[in-house]
This record gives structure tokens, sequence and C-alpha cells, in this order.
């Protein structure tokens, strides 16, 4: 057993002093960042595929495993590789980490509810959300990066879960188109475009002017810019976009309305240091510490994230219908990037309640340091480190 244990320490990497000294100031074992070779990967089998179970184990050579406490989910050896197999480039499995999952399967998605994803890239949380919608109601995927919005559509398309799906690339922070259901029975309090051009059926080869404007946005930065209108780069042909008018898309809505045709679920997994994923940190052994000093120990950075993250949980928020309900997650374990956050963000939003999270008494995590909130970690979980908090709105 110690040779184990001193085989695994030799695998991990060796931390600066720097991040170790991080990891105790925000109460982090460093020890979690041993389990890198023994936190196994996981993947979601799309449903009506659970019957090929077998025949994806053959292909890939190994046993794929049940994940019980969260339907459609397997784990399988962190160094087994899926992406030539035939289950993979058929859209039958992907990869999404069981605590990503967990943090969707805290929505409760029901058929017929109108979600919104606002930090939807690189897809998979996406992906899974279509999966639960079943052909029913519509997912609203945004993301501030026009390339990582981009990987989303192709991974939609791969699967062939795009039909009730639309993305947005846009600011986080100022979105404020609502689900296109509610659009007939609402009228605006202004009027965001007075164009007549009305949306047809979704293809790939768009018209001269549109990539004109999308090579001139492209040029201007990758990042989208809250003042620009949100670009929409997909949409399904049941996403209730297809014979809508421009100025229909993109009118604005009051607050009061949003009350009433706001979205049933929201889920902010919000920019943040990523120092809760191991594979992520491991990283840096290749990119060089230093980057690690930039990217996750930066005070200013860090004070920066954390107005982004309050910023993209209140707009989320204010796009929730009441008695919606909103997940807010991150991939980092410091206290400053959730408890904090989740912290301000209740007392400054009076209409907002924690909840705990019912499921999460079959799940292997721990209990945040503030009631009701969760925390996945590699040793705890056997899964990627997340944070998780889930808020429903009451009409005031």
């Amino acid at each position: 057993m110690e040779e184990e244990e001193e085989a695994a320490a030799s695998n991990s990497p060796a931390l600066p002093e720097a991040f170790l000294d991080f990891l105790k100031h925000n109460g982090l074992d460093p020890s979690i960042y041993t389990a890198t070779h023994s936190t196994p990967r996981y993947i979601r089998v799309k449903p009506g595929c659970e019957d090929q179970i077998e025949s994806i184990e053959g292909e890939i050579k190994c046993k794929l495993e049940r994940v019980e406490w969260l339907p459609g989910f397997y784990s399988l050896p962190p160094d087994v590789h899926i992406a030539n197999s035939n289950a993979y480039r058929e859209g039958k499995i992907y990869g999404i980490d069981a605590a990503s999952g967990a943090a969707v399967s805290a929505l409760d998605v029901s058929a017929g509810d109108h979600v919104l994803d606002l930090c939807a890239a690189p897809g998979a949380k996406l992906c899974l959300i279509s999966d639960l919608l079943d052909d029913s109601g519509s997912v609203t995927g945004v993301d501030v990066s026009r390339h990582r919005l981009a990987a989303c559509r192709t991974m939609l398309q791969k699967y062939a879960l795009g039909s009730h799906c639309r993305l947005f690339v846009a600011d986080g922070t100022t979105f404020s188109i609502i689900p296109m259901s509610n659009h007939a029975d609402s009228k605006s309090c202004e009027s965001g475009l007075e164009e007549n051009v009305t949306f047809k059926e979704w293809t790939s080869r768009r018209p001269w002017k549109e990539r004109k404007q999308a090579a001139r946005i492209r040029k201007g930065g990758a990042v989208h810019s809250g003042t620009q209108q949100p670009e929409l780069i997909y949409y399904g042909c049941q996403s209730g976009v297809v014979g809508l008018k421009k100025s229909e898309l993109y009118q604005t809505f009051c607050d009061s309305q949003i009350l009433s045709c706001g979205y049933d679920k929201v889920l902010v997994d919000a920019e943040c240091t990523h120092d809760g994923s191991i594979k992520h940190v491991q990283k840096f052994e290749h990119w060089g510490w230093d980057t690690l000093q930039r990217r996750v120990l930066d005070a200013e950075r860090g004070d920066s994230l954390t107005a982004l993250q309050l910023k993209l949980l209140t707009n989320g928020f204010r796009l929730l219908k009441a008695g919606g309900l909103l997940v807010y997650s991150t991939c980092s374990l410091t206290v400053a990037q959730n408890e904090d956050v989740v912290k301000q963000f209740l007392e400054e939003n009076s209409s907002a309640e924690l909840l705990a999270i019912d499921a999460a008494e079959n799940w292997p995590c721990k209990s945040g340091r503030m009631p009701k909130t969760l925390r996945f970690d590699p040793l705890t979980s056997n899964t990627s480190g997340l944070f998780v908090a889930k808020f429903t709105k009451f009409a005031i």
C-alpha cells in the first residue's frame, strides 16, 4: 500500500510553493492534487444507446462502470481514449465529468422547460440539457467567445441535439433575450430593432451580408463586447426562431415581465480560476508555472473574476421566471469564487432563496462552507472539483 502511495505521489505534479500557499490560504488540502492518476474519466451514453454498452466496451477495450448515483453516466480508467471509437464518432457517447452532470441534474430539467445556459462553452452540459428536454421545450446557449461557442454548435449537430436549441455569442452579464415561446404573448417595453428580416431555416451557408458582419465582429476581437448585439450563430428548426422577424427576436423586456415570461431553468457555470480541475492544473506543468501565477494566483485577476461571477449570477437570476430554478457552479474550490459570491448575491437580491439539493443525498460530495451548498473534489467524490449552489426566485 505504501509503495502504491509513493508511486502515486511521484506521478503527481510537483506543485510550486506559491500555489501551495494559495491552497493553504483557501483552506484547501494539497493532497487533492495527488489523485491525478486515480480519478476516472466519465462519459454520458446518449438515451436509446444503452443496449449497445457491450459493443462500446469491446470497441474501447475496457469495462464501463455504471455511475449509480447519476443516470446515464459511466466511468472508465483515466488513460482510456474514446475519440477514435465509432461510438464517439457516431454520437452515441460524449465525455462529461460526473460533477458537471450533477450540476445539471440539480436543475431538475423537465420536458417542456425553457433553459438558459449562460456560459455554455465548451458544450457538454448544453448537450446534457438537450438530452433531458427529450425533444421538447428549448435551450439557449450563450458564451462570450465565438470560437468556443462554435465548438458547442459542432457538438449539438454531431449528437443530433440541436433542434430545440439556439446559440448566441454574447456577454452573459448583459444578455437579455427571453425564451421564444413567450415572444408572441408579450409586448416589449422598447423595440430593440426595426428590421423586418424573417429567419428562415438555419443553414451553415450564411448570406453574404451576414458573413461580412461576422467577419467584422471577428476582426474586432474574439471576445464579444457587452455593447454589441448578441450574435445568433445557430438555431434549430424547433427552437422558435424560424419565422420570426429580427425585431421580434431582439426585442427587450422589463424585469416585471420577465417574472412571467423568463426561463424556467438557468445554469450559470461561471468562468473561474479552474483550480478545482486537476487536469487543468496539470497543464501548467507544460504551460509553465509562471502562467499559473498569472491565471490563478494573481490577486487582481481574482478580484476581477469574482466581480464577473457576481454579474453573471445576477443577470442569470434576472432572466429567471418567478418560481424557476437557477444553479450556480464553478470548478474553483476557493471560498471567494463560491460561498462569498453566493453570500453577496443573496444580500443584494431579496427575491432569491438558496435551496437544498434533494438529489444530493445520494451524491458522493460534501457540504460547502455555507448551508445547502455542495462541493465535489477528487478525494471525496472521485470526480473533478466543483462547487454547486441552487436558487429559486420569488415574485415580490
